[in-house]
């Protein structure tokens, strides 16, 4: 089952003013953020240009929510240095996905934004 229309259209929308609020417009042409939908994970990416490779940008792995049906709940991930998702602790899975959006802009612990 797919996350419900309504419930996706928000979490897009406030991932995306999470994007308006961390890239001022002086570094847009030097860090870009998107998110990506697939199934039921919303990932949010931020890519940054390859340095002394003019052109050429990483793809960095930033968060990923994830939408379990059966509780309608959003549990937070985040990535390791291979790549990998990890479960973020320290928050609960949560109904509301402004809550893990939150912890994802303040990252107390450094998981996110490194």
């Amino acid at each position: 089952m797919a996350i419900p229309e309504l419930t996706l259209r928000r979490a897009e929308r406030l991932l995306h003013q999470l994007i308006e609020r961390r890239l001022s417009p002086r570094v847009r042409n030097e860090i870009r953020m998107s998110v990506e939908v697939r199934g039921n994970n919303v990932t949010l990416f931020e890519d940054r240009p390859v340095w002394r490779m003019p052109g050429q940008w990483t793809h960095g792995k930033v968060a990923q929510f994830r939408y379990d049906t059966a509780t309608d709940r959003w549990t937070l991930y985040w990535s390791d240095r291979h790549g990998r998702w990890l479960l973020y602790e320290d928050t609960r899975p949560a109904a509301d996905i402004a809550a893990l959006i939150r912890e994802v802009d303040a990252d107390p612990v450094g998981a996110f934004w490194g």
